[in-house]
C-alpha cells in the first residue's frame, strides 16, 4: 500500500504543461467573484487557481484520537474540501481576495498562521484530527465518509474556539438564509463599549436594501456563510444551473463543496457549463513545522491541471459559500442573491428579512463552557448543543 501511496505524492507539474488544456475560447472563466478571459489570461487565471489553498489526503500524521487512522486517504475528501473553503475564508478574511501566492517567496506572517490552523496535528483548530472526532458528535463514526451539511455543522462548532480568526459561522435551515438571525450574530459591540442599556443593533430592511442605506451595526465579525442544498434527486436539476454558475461571479463566493458519490472535490469556479475544482484525492505525506515556526508550503498548492466537470454530472448534494468580512459586503450579498437568484420561479434557496415564526427562536452559537484547550476540547463533544440538522436535505424539485 506505502507503494501505492507513494507514488501519488507530489504531482506537480508546471504552468506550461497544462496551457493548452483550457480550450481556446473568447468565453469568461469564473474564479471565485472573479473573471478571467481565457484568451489573452491564461497564466493569470493558473496563477489565481494556485494561489488557493490545497488540501488533499495525507498519510504518517499521528493516529486521530491515539488509536484512529493515522491517513485520511479514501475517507476524507469532503473534510479536506471542508477545509479548503475555510482557508479561502481565512485568506479573503486577513490578505484579501487578491493576494497572490508565487512559488519560494516569503509570505506574509498571516499566510502561515492560516496554513497551520489546518496542519494534520491534534493541537491544530482545523486539522484532519479536530474534523473527524467533532464528527462524532454529528453521528459520523471516525473513519466514515462526510456529506457537504456534516462538514458545514462541524466547521460551525469548530469556529467557537478560533479566537484568532473570530469567524461567525452560519448554516442555513430548510434552504432558507435569514437576514435577521445573521444580522443578530455577526452585530457586536466593540469590547470598550459601554454595553448597559443598549438594545440590539436593528436589522437591515428590504426597503433599505432596495434604496442601498443600511442600518450599521457596531460592529461586524466577519461571516462565513455557508448554504447546504440538494438540487434534484438523483442528479441537479438543470432549472437550477444558471443561478448555481451566478453565485461564482459574486464577489463574496468560496466556491461549493460537492462532486459525486463518496467523491468530494472543491468547485471554486466555471467556464461554460463545466465546473473548475480542486481535488483532494492525492495522497501526500505529513508536513510539520520545521525548526524556525514555518510550513513548507510547496505541497499546499495545486500546479496541476485544474480539472473540469460538466455541471450536469454533479451529484444534487451540495454546500455553497460565501464570506462577508463587512457588513457591507453581507448587504451587497443579499442584494445580488434577490436580483440574480430570487428572480427564478423555482428557487435554489429562499432569502427572508424575519426570522420564521413556526422555527425556534435563533440563539447565536456560543463557545461551550469546557475546562479543557487545545485538541482536548474534542472529548468534550457531548456539551455542545446537538444539532437538529441531517445530512438529507429537503427536495426542492423532482
Amino acid at each position: 500500500m506505502e507503494s501505492v501511496l507513494s507514488k501519488y505524492e507530489n504531482q506537480i507539474t508546471i504552468f506550461a504543461d497544462y496551457l493548452e488544456e483550457f480550450p481556446d475560447t473568447d468565453e469568461l472563466v469564473w474564479i471565485l467573484g472573479k473573471q478571467h478571459l481565457l484568451k489573452t489570461e491564461k497564466s493569470k487565471l493558473l496563477s489565481d487557481i494556485s494561489a488557493r489553498l490545497w488540501f488533499t489526503y495525507r498519510r504518517k500524521f499521528s493516529p486521530i484520537g491515539g488509536t484512529g487512522p493515522s491517513s485520511d486517504a479514501g475517507w476524507g475528501c469532503m473534510l479536506r474540501c471542508g477545509q479548503m473553503m475555510l482557508a479561502q475564508a481565512l485568506i479573503c478574511r486577513h490578505l484579501g481576495r487578491d493576494w497572490n501566492w508565487e512559488k519560494q517567496k516569503e509570505q506574509p506572517k498571516e499566510y502561515q498562521r492560516i496554513l497551520q490552523c489546518f496542519l494534520d496535528r491534534k493541537d491544530c483548530c482545523y486539522s484532519i484530527h479536530q474534523m473527524a472526532q467533532m464528527g462524532v458528535g454529528e453521528g459520523k463514526s471516525i473513519g466514515e465518509w462526510f456529506g457537504p451539511n456534516t462538514v458545514a455543522q462541524v466547521l460551525k462548532k469548530l469556529a467557537l474556539f478560533d479566537e484568532w480568526n473570530s469567524l461567525a459561522v452560519y448554516v442555513s435551515m430548510d434552504n432558507t438564509v435569514v437576514i435577521e438571525d445573521i444580522k443578530k450574530m455577526c452585530c457586536v459591540l466593540p469590547s470598550s463599549a459601554d454595553t448597559v442599556g443598549e438594545s440590539t443593533p436593528s436589522t437591515l430592511n428590504a426597503s433599505n436594501q432596495s434604496r442601498g442605506t443600511f442600518d450599521c451595526c457596531p460592529a461586524w465579525k466577519p461571516l462565513l456563510l455557508i448554504v447546504p442544498l440538494r438540487l434534484g434527486i438523483n442528479q441537479i436539476n438543470p432549472v437550477y444551473v444558471d443561478a448555481f454558475k451566478e453565485c461564482f461571479k459574486m464577489p463574496q463566493s468560496l466556491g461549493a463543496l460537492g462532486g459525486k458519490p463518496n467523491n468530494a472535490y472543491y468547485f471554486i469556479g466555471f467556464l461554460g457549463d463545466e465546473l473548475i475544482f480542486l481535488d483532494p484525492h492525492t495522497t501526500q505525506t505529513f508536513v510539520n513545522t520545521e525548526e524556525n515556526g514555518t510550513v513548507d508550503d510547496q505541497t499546499f498548492h495545486c500546479l496541476q491541471s485544474p480539472q473540469r466537470m460538466n455541471i450536469l454530472n454533479l451529484d444534487p448534494s451540495v454546500a455553497l459559500g460565501f464570506f462577508c468580512k463587512e457588513e457591507k459586503d453581507f448587504d451587497n450579498w443579499c442584494s445580488l442573491v434577490q436580483k440574480e437568484i430570487l428572480k427564478e420561479n423555482l428557487r435554489m434557496f429562499e432569502l427572508v428579512q424575519k426570522h420564521p415564526s413556526h422555527w425556534p427562536p435563533f440563539v447565536p452559537p456560543a463557545k461551550p463552557e469546557v475546562t479543557t484547550s487545545g485538541a482536548e476540547f474534542i472529548d468534550s463533544t457531548e456539551q455542545l448543543e446537538e444539532s437538529d440538522l441531517e445530512e438529507d436535505f429537503e427536495i426542492l424539485s423532482v
